[in-house]
């Protein structure tokens, strides 16, 4: 990287908020124009809810850092897993836990002895019973800070001395590289049955949540580890991509006419879809970046830029022309996906709620009263979501 180029990051980081590095136009255009794919029984109140919609698109990356359980959802590190398409990686969020959680036996001088599932079955998620077991005695621990269980209780799935251990400490080694293709699933079954209630505030806020997450999973840097190209000298490649190639283009340029939400039956096969070719771009994303850094004028790649009340370095206009032309359509694309996606989610959660009569739902200004913000909180730390987990 060139000490310009550093300095002008420096700049950056430094003299920016995170609104200012990441950007929220790209999610909140998505959002307003799903709102458009929508049929006619729908699409009157959430017109009339559209500002909301709008606005609260950013609402989990506002969020980001206030729970541990929140950035996760917003990307998975594929290549974490193996190769695509990770055969061995389940699509089943519970059976994504059982095979890739550990296990520390404690003995009663404190030694511990790892004990890894995956080191005794090639599935252990398809152990007779064992799948049961998990979901009754650690999932819901999901969300506190250690999940403990007692020694004994594994006996029947390991082959372990009976009483050598006094205490057994279970490791998720998945939920710290992401779970993006699991929440949407949640999040799927979450907006069906705030239909299903005729909660007005928690479907609007729950279609807004819901359409953020679906946009970061055609985002093909949410699918891998090297997210901002931290480990190839690429940083700030995810923004490059993400928003400011968004913002110089997608209005004048980008056709967003998709067409009508349509029904999605198999919501595990659709979202997992989404993810696994988003990520089938990621090489296309950091080799092009990468290769086109190396050729273009140095001194052109970076220009001081009038935000608002502040002046930041940026990607030049030229420079990220030349970016979005190698990346011959994708950003397009993706964008297209996405709002047709968020239009496929939101009807389907209503189709199996029964279609509820939306014009006979109760209106009010979406604002927090005090249980709201109640439960918002419970919602951001990740106590209501519990056993949702099991589907």
């Amino acid at each position: 990287m060139t000490l310009v180029k550093w300095a002008l990051l420096a700049t950056l980081i430094f003299s920016s908020s995170p609104k200012d590095i990441w950007g929220f136009y790209g999610h909140r255009k998505i959002n307003h124009l799903a709102v458009f794919t929508l049929p006619q029984e729908m699409i009157g109140f959430y017109k009339d809810n559209i500002e909301f919609i709008t606005e609260e698109a950013v609402g989990p990356d506002k969020r980001r850092y206030a729970s541990r359980f929140e950035g996760i959802r917003h990307y998975m590190d594929l290549d974490k897993w193996g190769e695509a398409p990770f055969p061995d990686l389940p699509r089943n969020w519970l059976d994504a836990l059982c095979h890739y959680t550990s296990f520390h036996l404690i003995n009663a001088k404190g030694d511990s002895v790892l004990l890894d599932p995956l080191s005794q079955f090639d599935k252990p998620e398809k152990v007779k019973g064992y799948r049961g077991f998990f979901a009754r005695n650690l999932l819901p621990q999901y969300y506190e800070d250690e999940w403990t269980i007692a020694p004994d209780s594994l006996q029947l799935y390991f082959q372990l001395p009976k009483g050598q251990f006094t205490l057994a400490r279970a490791e998720d080694r998945l939920s710290p590289h992401g779970v993006l293709p699991y929440n949407l699933v949640r999040m799927q079954k979450r907006l069906s049955d705030y239909f299903k209630e005729g909660d007005v505030y928690k479907i609007l806020r729950t279609s807004a949540d819901f359409g953020h997450y679906i946009a970061d999973a055609h985002v093909p840097l949410h699918t891998t580890e090297n997210y901002n190209g931290q480990l190839t000298d690429q940083v700030g490649i995810h923004a490059f991509w993400e928003t400011r190639l968004v913002e110089l283009f997608s209005e004048k340029e980008y056709d967003f006419f998709v067409g009508g939400a349509e029904y999605i039956r198999d919501p595990e096969a659709y979202y997992w879809n989404i993810v696994l070719e988003s990520h089938s771009y990621v090489d296309d994303v950091l080799k092009g970046e990468k290769n086109l850094s190396q050729t273009f004028p140095a001194d052109k790649q970076y220009c001081m830029v009038e935000r608002g009340a502040t002046i930041m370095p940026l990607e030049c206009e030229e420079y990220a022309r030349a970016f979005h032309d190698l990346m011959d359509g994708m950003v397009e694309a993706r964008m297209r996906s996405a709002i047709k996606a968020i239009g496929d989610a939101w009807y389907t959660a209503w189709v199996d709620a029964g279609k509820p009569v939306m014009s006979g739902m109760m209106t009010r200004d979406v604002v927090k009263n005090a249980e709201e913000e109640e439960t918002e909180k419970a919602y951001q730390e990740g106590k209501i979501i519990g056993r949702e987990h099991q589907n």
